[in-house]
């Protein structure tokens, strides 16, 4: 299935590209674009010296032939001034032969000085390419280590935020929990006033604060009778103190 085959394609690609544009850090990656057009010019610096190279010895070349053939020439005309005209027109012939070279040498020469042309020119229309992408690469760098520290700090202020918007909801449940913690401390105290809450350690019912009131006047009152049967046990004259309940006191002699 050509079709299903090519979607998932596709969509590995599309996955691959998204990973790859998390860890991708664009300084690196100018920089390594960078470094290979640099590389590149140093090649067509290099191509520049081989045909430099070529042509000087081509030049040596030319010059050696050129060398042999005004020899030649010379020999000939020797041979000739001697009365031995096979010799003169066998140096002469060499001679041609020489000159054949030195032309094609001429010819070899004039196009490596035009390649040498093309190749110079090449490195210096691209030494400005590379010169102007390497300033264009500095301001994006830059731009883009702003536009970091830009998202860092916006991040930052945006974590502080959240984190103070955490902290005062904190803030706002401890005051809640203190406010409830006081109202159930107030509604204890009130309770326990009220004789709502019983002694455990009491034996029998409970008593609410109505039965201990009555039961403190009980005690009360069963007190002071025994009180008052004690002070009539007592003798005559050791009788002092308070008077027994419903009498008056005895008045001092006069």
């Amino acid at each position: 299935m050509p079709g299903l085959s090519g979607r998932m394609t596709t969509v590995i690609k599309a996955k691959v590209s998204k990973r790859l544009d998390r860890v991708e850090d664009p300084a690196e990656t100018l920089d390594y674009g960078y470094e290979k057009q640099v590389e590149l010019l140093q090649n067509v610096k290099k191509g520049v010296a081989d045909v430099v190279t070529s042509k000087k010895r081509l030049q040596l070349q030319e010059g050696n032939f050129q060398q042999q053939a005004a020899k030649l020439e010379g020999q000939a005309r020797q041979a000739l001034a001697a009365g031995n005209e096979d010799l003169a027109r066998a140096a002469l012939q060499r001679k041609a032969t020489i000159e054949t070279e030195v032309g094609s040498l001429d010819q070899q020469i004039a196009e490596l000085e035009a390649q040498q042309q093309q190749l110079v020119d090449n490195e210096q229309k691209l030494e400005a390419k590379i010169e102007a992408f390497r300033n264009k690469k500095e301001v994006i760098k830059a731009q883009y280590s702003a536009a970091e520290a830009q998202v860092q700090i916006s991040e930052a202020a945006n974590g502080v935020g959240e984190q103070m918007a955490d902290v005062g909801l904190a803030m706002q449940r401890a005051v809640d929990k203190t406010e409830d913690m006081k109202a159930r401390a107030s509604a204890v105290d009130e309770l326990q006033k009220a004789g709502t809450f019983e002694d455990v350690t009491e034996l029998g019912a409970g008593q609410d604060d109505i039965d201990r009131q009555l039961a403190q006047l009980s005690t009360t009152s069963s007190v002071d009778d025994e009180l008052a049967k004690m002070r009539q046990e007592l003798p005559a004259g050791k009788k002092s103190g308070a008077p027994a309940p419903g009498q008056q006191p005895d008045k001092p002699p006069s």
